[in-house]
């Protein structure tokens, strides 16, 4: 009779480490949702599908209102980053002084939609309704900073510098 293999489960990640202290913290009551959303977020750097269940599981909430709450707020996200992350404000000012355009030429060029983070993890693009930043307009946020004031060609200079993408 041959030898019986033991069959082992993979050791639990470590990060989950942090996000269970959140939680047990809190009690694992429902109203714990968004402070353990964003230690999770801190801890794997977004939110996938099953980083979501288990959350639902421990905090006894329906996976459905998990992901509505990840979904609702702008500041989770449920792909990886990208390298570079540029946020177009799409604020009233913003929007008159050309932003759709960026918008509508991220899409075109590269398929790219608000959410969307190109295929080899090197720009996130992100849409934010205002900024509070309208003096600058246009303003995008080029990986967190403020820039204001510039043309869409200057723009889309920094985009191309981001993915290597000669004009």
């Amino acid at each position: 009779m041959p030898a019986q293999e033991s069959i082992e489960s993979p050791p639990e990640d470590t990060r989950w480490q942090l996000v269970d202290r959140t939680m047990q913290r809190l009690d694992h009551r429902p109203e714990a949702l968004i402070e353990t959303l964003h230690a999770a977020q801190d801890a794997f750097g977004y939110l996938d599908s099953a980083t979501l269940a288990r959350i639902a599981s421990r905090l006894r909430l329906p996976p459905a209102k998990v992901l509505g709450v990840a979904t609702f707020y702008n500041h989770f996200r449920l792909k990886p980053k990208g390298e570079h992350t540029l946020s177009v404000c799409t604020g009233t000012a913003c929007h008159i002084k050309g932003n759709d355009r960026i918008l509508a030429w991220m899409r075109e060029r590269y398929c790219l939609a608000p959410g969307d983070t190109t295929q080899d993890n090197r720009l996130s693009l992100v849409e934010v309704r205002c900024v509070g930043a309208c003096a600058l307009a246009p303003v995008i946020l080029t990986d967190g900073a403020i820039t204001g004031k510039k043309s869409f060609a200057e723009t889309t200079t920094i985009i191309r510098e981001w993915l290597d993408d000669a004009p």
